[in-house]
């Protein structure tokens, strides 16, 4: 495969990112919620308003994956207090990171993860968190292998369903080696 940039987002780019986020999010999990759930959440979470306030928001930061000048997927991370939970100002929070199928298995989402290690390490996080749905399997796998624990849950509204997020970490230590805690 061609090489694979990751490149940060800009407000500049909000329509690029409102298409891979919806396009990607759909792939993952249109099969297993209603078209009504389903539409609600691609409206709402990925609306102009909501992207420009994140791309914004200077806590908050986006990374696209770039195959041949194309987006096929992009990360989402989080510090401070744009993190969704406030658990530590000094932790990371990866919030999302999506791949077009076409991708999958190809290492574009380990790409993703690393970048968000990276900056992790450069900003001496204490540790990297994130929510996974439960029943997204192919994603705690994915951060299970990275060596994430589960630590706690908390609510996730796809619509009018609620759902349950796996809440997981990953400790960093001072000498940037990376553990489990």
């Amino acid at each position: 495969m061609e090489q694979i940039i990751i490149e940060r987002a800009t407000p500049a780019d909000i329509k690029k990112l409102q298409e891979i986020g919806r396009t990607t999010f759909s792939e993952a999990f249109a099969d297993v919620n209603t078209e009504e759930n389903m539409k609600d959440y691609l409206e709402k979470g990925f609306s102009d308003e909501k992207l420009k306030a994140e791309l914004s928001n200077q806590d908050s930061q986006f990374y696209f994956a770039m195959h041949e000048g194309k987006v096929i997927g992009y990360l989402k991370i989080n510090t401070g207090q744009a993190q969704t939970e406030k658990l530590n100002l000094d932790a990371l929070e990866i919030e999302r990171i999506y791949l077009l199928k076409a991708f999958y298995g190809q290492k574009v989402g380990q790409l993703l993860y690393q970048k968000a290690i990276d900056i992790a390490l450069e900003m001496q996080a204490s540790y990297v968190w994130l929510g996974v749905w439960e029943e997204n399997y192919r994603a705690l796998r994915f951060y299970e292998k990275n060596g994430f624990t589960p630590f706690g849950k908390h609510k996730f509204w796809l619509g009018d369903d609620e759902q349950t997020d796996l809440m997981m970490k990953k400790v960093l230590l001072n000498d940037n080696e990376l553990k489990v805690s």
